[in-house]
């Protein structure tokens, strides 16, 4: 589906700064809730209606809650802030009742064999993902300032749901992380030489409080981009971030030489540091912080997928085999 709403609907997401991602989720959910009231305008259509279609995705689709929640939020979204209609919060659907699935955890064995296949040029990111459990556009939007070096921490800031938190650092990445902001720096000299250059990209508001940070280094992005690009929100001259696809495709790749037979993403990463967490007897809601989780339910998967193995229950066939020997 191609069309003026559409291309307006996804041309004001990218002005706001929705990442590439949520832009596309969104579109997709708002183009098949169109699709499925056989495309009538969303003006002409409300509250019934999206109770009807997030009810169809369940029903028919046998969609996950979470899957579920993501149509809302982009439904929301649509209402909200772009049909200028908001909806009621007090909608009545079919919620999901599926289960989530258990998340894709590596052993410490299995970290170690991808550990030792990562590219020298990646290990940093990486580590990152794993060992201060980041979220893969956490990693990519860090900023030169936002390591502690003092208190062995990274500053998140504006995760999911715009939330800021503080999280661990390993010193042994102290080396790595001092080449990369010497990087950034490199990259940051060069631009500023260039008289186009319109500094680094910051939200309006931060743009208004500190009006001189586009230009100050510790404002810049600690994985720059290797080319400059035009903003498109103002057409001016910035260096963003390294592609998250890029180190997407680099874990995949690693996953394949190490040959780890598990399906591996960013997010695994993030899943094995909070398991990991647990097993070496971390409070829960210590990793609750950690991952910058609101509700602690969303953590507690953690502990299902240790109870799914031995560490919680002996199985009877130990027994049994140590009465045979």
């Amino acid at each position: 589906m191609s069309s003026e709403f559409i291309r307006q609907l996804t041309d004001e997401m990218y002005l706001k700064r929705y990442s590439k991602n949520t832009i596309r989720i969104y579109t997709k959910y708002i183009k098949d809730y169109i699709r499925f009231h056989n495309y009538q305008h969303p003006q002409a259509l409300h509250d019934l209606e999206v109770e009807a279609f997030l009810s169809y995705i369940v029903n028919v689709k046998n969609v996950s809650m979470s899957t579920q929640t993501t149509a809302l939020n982009a439904l929301v979204y649509l209402y909200k802030h772009h049909v200028k209609k908001p909806l009621n919060i007090q909608l009545n659907y079919i919620r999901s009742s599926r289960a989530p699935k258990l998340p894709v955890v590596l052993t410490r064995q299995e970290m170690v064999s991808f550990m030792t296949s990562v590219p020298v040029k990646y290990e940093l990111p990486i580590s990152l993902l794993y060992g201060s459990g980041l979220r893969l556009m956490e990693c990519m939007r860090l900023r030169c300032q936002d390591i502690d070096f003092d208190y062995k921490a990274i500053r998140v800031w504006n995760g999911k749901g715009g939330k800021h938190r503080v999280v661990t650092l390993s010193e042994q990445l102290f080396p790595l992380i001092r080449s990369q902001i010497d990087l950034a720096k490199s990259y940051f000299e060069l631009d500023m030489r260039d008289s186009n250059y319109a500094g680094v990209y910051l939200p309006h508001r931060l743009r208004e409080k500190y009006p001189n940070a586009v230009y100050d280094l510790k404002w810049h992005y600690l994985f720059p981009s290797t080319k400059t690009s035009l903003d498109p929100e103002n057409n001016n001259l910035r260096r963003h971030h390294m592609n998250p696809k890029t180190l997407q495709r680099v874990i995949k790749t690693i996953a394949i030489e190490s040959k780890i037979e598990k399906e591996i993403t960013a997010h695994t990463l993030r899943h094995s540091f909070a398991t990991h967490l647990l097993e070496a007897g971390a409070d829960i809601r210590t990793v609750q912080e950690q991952l910058g989780h609101s509700d602690l339910r969303t953590t507690q998967i953690y502990t299902h997928v240790l109870q799914k193995g031995g560490n919680a229950v002996v199985s009877p066939l130990e027994h049994v085999f140590q009465m045979i020997k």
